[in-house]
């Protein structure tokens, strides 16, 4: 079925209700022979008018909106300030609080729990709304341009394909590439060491191209692979329209960035949080970003002033936040590359580019400030000593931010990061969480405005303003599959018309139990069972229930930063919004309230992993994902290797993880090691007296539990030809994982050094060979 429509750039095509369009019928007539044949080829159909513009959309993760210069923070951001001076921004525009469901959002134009992302795609669980899969019901953008005509391309996080699902094996229908995206180059884990990154080109796995020694670093990586296309591109389809997704894995942790960097910073945040967050608010009014009645709210009670600080601890805080200033200036700088290239190219005029600074707030996973910032998924609970204690091993402070270290700052950068608001990532009952700036450049039709647009906008809105745009109508069918209706209201209208009224009128926010709902002016909220700085299990989460929370009422179009809580004044309004918030979440498969916590908090046991028991592996397997890997780290099991070893052998027998946390055996001069690496801050090192004889040899690697309870002891022996050569005791094991991105690799070691006695001989392949490698649980 087609109509007409009609773009904001003008001209009248036909749009398709069903995708893909009807391949083009011949003009010509066949006869018996060529003699009796006519020969009269119809022209390509068109499916875009001729100016259609190129599509770029540049995503920061983890960023607060106090941050950049530009918005009145101290973080350079030359491009952002640049897409600002030349664009438009939009300071009322949303995000969901955290990473998959953001981008579920931004990719399809529906909530994220309608998409099956109502929890990061690790930890998804077997509700509807938690199930970590985009249905197909639910085409993305990418899927649908790519049908009209565009090219489409990708790069860097990902994070929206079933973490099950992201072995060499597939399958890849809900890799990139199986969402519309021609191209791909990235990774698709939430989140990846800078320096040693698992990556993934298209569908199949590809190392890094250079060694951090020899300058590699993951954002100059996807910076330089784009630009390399847009070469292609316009080499071999220069007319042809394209939509680039550029999504940088900065500023998430680990914080990695090159010393230099972080040392531009040097004493700017010498004051601390506190001092940082007075000087951002005032800066904030001065840019024209906030209003000038917006208030600064609060800090938390529960969060720490920097007056709380003991002095000793306070280099080590004030360098976790140099280290993330330089490491957003750092992924700035990278995305004003491709602009450049853009440019260079004669691309700019023709592009819309969407510059969104965070999926979310700035993040609080690093809690009291970290060298591991698993370390807070895992709920241990750790002292600041401890992690100085182990820094002094790796070399001190200079050792944060390098490849030994997956650092991230105290959870009060992240609130000050968040300035004015009271909240931060992972908490959809606050602004801190989930406003986050939005820029629009396009040199050829948009004129540049300096004033802020204030309508509310969500993640939800950028599919149907790009569609609008275009000219597009959201198709009924793609592939064969009936769609869902978009959420997303088109803020195309504001494009033009800054003092236009908001159409986005209602909009819930749900993560981990932590929830709000929007509507017309007054937001309703409900912090619920946990905050994100709070180190370990929430107090009473085991009988938590979402009827028990208090909600509070805020009328934002008078308060701006959610500083004046209303409820006992308007008891009428809250219960309307608390109704509007249960209507909601049934429509948009959000129950169970608090659904995203089921696998983390409540059962880390069942966190997503492979079916099987048992595994039989040859010695050159590598990367196998470390959430479809055999959980060596927590769950009773029997490794056994079958080799063939020189004499005083050397090398890797397996590594899983990273070298911010992992486990690992190997040899060292024919001696065999086992190495439990607990995130930096504890290593157990078992092994053998003497070294392995040359020859053929069996080696075991037992693995029980001392006490059977998450994070509990575990017992390992070390086995050689039926023989036990040394055992231990892990005092503490790690619940959940060791790494987001890095893997389970036999024969030597890809990505991160679990252990320091390697580091400097990475990969450092075993100079034996393995025949097979049989992994069991007991």
């Amino acid at each position: 079925m087609t109509g007409k429509r009609t773009s904001v750039i003008g001209e009248a095509l036909p749009t398709a209700r069903t995708l893909p369009f009807p391949p083009k019928a011949s003009g010509s007539t066949a006869g018996r022979t060529l003699q009796e044949s006519t020969y009269s080829p119809r022209p390509p159909e068109r499916r875009l008018p001729a100016d259609a513009p190129n599509v770029l959309v540049i995503l920061i993760d983890d960023a607060g909106p106090a941050l950049p210069k530009p918005l009145g923070g101290l973080v350079e951001t030359p491009t952002l300030a640049r897409i600002r001076e030349g664009g438009i921004g939009f300071n009322r525009f949303h995000t969901t609080a955290m990473c998959s469901p953001t981008r579920a959002s931004l990719l399809t134009g529906r909530n994220h729990h309608r998409v099956g992302n109502g929890q990061i795609a690790e930890l998804a669980n077997d509700w509807d709304g938690y199930s970590g899969h985009i249905p197909k019901s639910s085409a993305t953008m990418a899927e649908v341009l790519r049908q009209y005509g565009y090219s489409t391309a990708a790069w860097g996080k990902w994070h929206n394909t079933p973490a099950e699902e992201t072995t060499a094996a597939g399958p890849f229908d809900r890799w990139p590439t199986g969402y519309g995206f021609e191209y791909f180059y990235g990774f698709l884990a939430g989140e990846a060491s800078q320096y040693e990154p698992n990556l993934v080109r298209n569908t199949t796995t590809v190392l890094p191209p250079r060694a951090p020694e020899d300058g590699y670093h993951l954002s100059e990586d996807l910076a330089d692979d784009a630009m390399r296309w847009l070469r292609d591109h316009k080499a071999n389809a220069p007319e042809q329209p394209f939509y680039l997704y550029w999504a940088t894995g900065a500023i998430h942790g680990p914080h990695h960035i090159m010393k230099e960097w972080a040392d531009k910073y040097a004493g700017v945040f010498d004051d601390g949080w506190d001092a940082y967050r007075e000087e951002a608010f005032a800066g904030a009014k001065a840019a024209g970003w906030i209003p000038d009645d917006a208030e600064l709210t609060p800090r938390p009670e529960s969060l720490q002033g920097w007056d709380e600080i003991p002095e000793h601890q306070k280099p080590f805080q004030r360098r976790l936040m140099e280290i993330a200033a330089g490491f957003g200036e750092h992924a700035d700088v990278q995305a004003g590359r491709l602009i450049d290239e853009l440019e260079r190219l004669g691309y700019l005029d023709d592009t819309i580019i969407v510059y969104i600074w965070g999926d979310n707030g700035s993040s609080g996973e690093g809690q009291n400030g970290t060298i591991s910032e698993l370390l807070a998924q895992n709920m241990i609970p750790t002292t600041v000593d401890q992690h100085l204690a182990a820094l002094d091993e790796l070399g001190g402070l200079d050792a944060l931010g390098s490849p030994a270290t997956d650092n991230q700052y105290h959870a009060a950068w992240a609130w000050a990061g968040s300035t004015p608001y009271q909240g931060m990532k992972l908490m959809a009952s606050h602004l801190g969480g989930t406003r986050n700036p939005m820029f629009i450049q396009w040199p050829g039709r948009i004129a540049a405005d300096a004033s802020p647009r204030t309508q509310f906008h969500h993640v939800i809105d950028l599919v149907p303003t790009i569609y609008e745009i275009i000219g597009i109508q959201p198709p009924e069918t793609v592939n064969g599959i009936p769609q869902i209706p978009i959420d997303g209201t088109s803020f195309a209208y504001a494009i033009d018309d800054a003092a236009a009224e908001g159409r986005h009128r209602v909009q819930y926010f749900e993560i981990m139990g932590s929830r709000s709902i929007y509507a017309d002016g007054w937001l309703a909220s409900a912090t619920g069972p946990r905050l994100p700085w709070v180190p370990g299990a929430p107090p009473g989460i085991a009988t938590w229930t979402p009827d028990a929370d208090p909600w509070e009422l805020y009328h934002l179009d008078e308060d701006w930063s959610q500083a004046r809580d209303l409820a006992a004044e308007h008891p009428e309004k809250l219960a309307q919004l608390k109704e509007l918030f249960a209507i909601e979440a049934a429509r948009n498969e959000v129950l169970p309230v608090g659904g995203g916590l089921w696998v983390p908090v409540y059962h880390p046991e069942y966190r997503l992993g492979p079916a099987y028991t048992e595994w039989e592996l040859s010695g050159d397997t590598v990367r196998i994902p470390e959430f479809c890997a055999p959980a060596l780290g927590n769950t009773p099991n029997l490794v056994t290797i079958r080799a063939t070893l020189p004499e005083r052998a050397n090398g890797v027998l397996y590594k899983l993880g990273g070298a911010g946390g992992g486990l690992t055996a190997y040899l060292l001069d024919g001696v065999l090691h086992y190495e439990y690496n607990l995130f930096l801050v504890q290593r157990t090192i078992i092994a053998a007296d003497a070294p392995l004889p040359a020859g053929e040899a069996t080696i075991e690697i037992e693995t029980a539990y001392v006490e059977r309870r998450p994070g509990g002891p575990l017992s390992v022996e070390l086995r050689v030809d039926g023989t036990e050569v040394a055992s231990g005791t892990v005092p503490v094991s790690a619940p959940l994982l060791f790494s987001a991105n890095d893997c389970l690799d036999i024969g030597r070691a890809y990505g991160g050094a679990v252990s320091r006695a390697y580091a400097e001989r990475m990969p450092f392949a075993l100079d034996g060979t393995i025949d097979t490698v049989h992994i069991a649980y007991r």
